[in-house]
């Protein structure tokens, strides 16, 4: 094989196995000096991204791995994988793995040494690849209750006209649990974990207790999260979430006073962060000719609620085009910025009403409640997505397990 390319300080095991071997065996195997880039670059990756000894930024962990990558090196690692992804050979690689006819081909061929070395060495890197996925889908939980409680707000008429309507009738939540369960049941159980960083966390079911108590103990990591988002924003804002809550607890027309203060909160971040004028700017020049984004009022034109919140959640960015496909035409809006300004204008309207709510009933505290957990939920994502905070918050740390 040709002279390798020196993509990381961390080692793939199956990258220096399959280094020592003959070219004419890896030829016969079928095994691409691309596929070898690949899984060399990937694998480094992971573990750097793994590495709870390594206190930096992920983004200088994942500087090291090409530190010392030419960038000639790097398009041609870059060609490697776009090479794999069209032609599936690693795929197909592992299939045959599978069959034990060729299982036992590649023993007789390697001698069982070898192929020990060769089956072990794929194993530990799909370790830590399995460990770094794991991590991911655990990270994202978070993002996918808030996800939950600002989609629930918004009603079936509002979500009509979005694409692909069907991914909104699935709980993102039962989802992520789900495929959380399948790594630990069918792809960690298998493969050697104690060669990776791996902790009792990460091993343990993510939610044992059921989903319920999942979603009630990430939803306060939301409330904090977007509470850190909104004082990066505009500190004093703050205390219109602290003072809705307050309300709730101690007045006696806590409901009424704690809607009037988020709707200050929800226009004032809205419209402290884009003038009405930019907003309109930013219509003409990314949605023109959509009708429920301006209006007029006494003769002068205006952005509507709509329009202001999805140039909050693009963080006043240019909507970049999209190609079509089934479920998009590619115009307009995006899924997830569309699903996210619909829902703080749908929050917006129900708090509206909820401030001539006077009994003070369990039931209109709990409605408000739900409320609360949903725009907590959409201002951490629209702030998040719409890049108005300065850096990203690291990953929360998930609750022991």
């Amino acid at each position: 094989m040709q002279e390798p390319v020196p993509v990381t300080v961390y080692q793939s095991n199956f990258a220096a196995c399959v280094r020592t071997l003959d070219p004419g065996l890896l030829e016969t195997l079928r095994i691409s000096e691309s596929a070898v880039l690949v899984m060399e670059a990937f694998v480094s990756l992971c573990k750097a991204l793994t590495n709870d000894s390594d206190p930096r930024p992920w983004q200088e962990r994942v500087e090291d791995c090409f530190s010392e990558v030419t960038e000639e090196q790097l398009k041609e690692i870059v060609q490697a994988f776009v090479d794999e992804c069209e032609g599936e050979p690693l795929q197909r690689w592992g299939e045959r793995f599978k069959n034990q006819n060729y299982s036992r081909f590649v023993e007789r061929l390697l001698g069982a040494a070898t192929y020990k070395r060769l089956i072990d060495s794929l194993k530990q890197d799909g370790a830590v690849i399995a460990l770094a996925v794991r991590r991911g889908v655990r990270a994202l939980t978070p993002f996918v209750v808030a996800w939950n409680d600002a989609v629930k707000v918004s009603s079936k008429n509002q979500l009509k006209d979005i694409q692909p309507a069907n991914i909104l009738t699935v709980n993102a939540v039962e989802m992520l649990v789900s495929l959380d369960n399948f790594l630990g049941e069918k792809v960690l159980a298998s493969l050697p974990m104690e060669v990776t960083s791996a902790k009792n966390s990460d091993l343990a079911m993510l939610a044992p207790e059921g989903i319920d108590d999942l979603v009630a103990s990430f939803r306060s990591m939301v409330a904090d999260a977007s509470v850190k988002r909104v004082e990066r924003r505009n500190s004093p804002l703050v205390r219109k979430i602290r003072g809705a809550r307050d309300a709730l607890r101690f007045s006696e027309d806590g409901v009424s006073q704690a809607a009037n203060s988020l709707i200050e909160l929800l226009d004032r971040i809205m419209r402290e962060t884009f003038k009405p004028a930019e907003v309109l700017t930013w219509v003409d020049a990314n949605l023109p000719g959509i009708e429920d984004l301006t209006h007029e009022v006494q003769g002068q034109r205006r952005p509507t609620k709509r329009a202001e919140a999805l140039c909050f959640v693009y963080g006043g960015d240019p909507i970049t085009p999209r190609e079509a496909s089934e479920n998009d035409d590619g115009q307009g809006p995006d899924f997830i910025h569309d699903v996210v300004a619909i829902a703080l204008v749908s929050i917006r309207n129900q708090l509206q009403k909820m401030k001539h709510a006077d009994q003070g009933t369990p039931e209109e505290k709990s409605q408000l409640l739900g409320i609360l957990a949903a725009l907590e939920g959409a201002l951490m994502l629209g702030l998040t997505i719409g890049s108005l905070s300065a850096e990203m918050e690291p990953p929360a740390e998930l609750p022991a397990a």
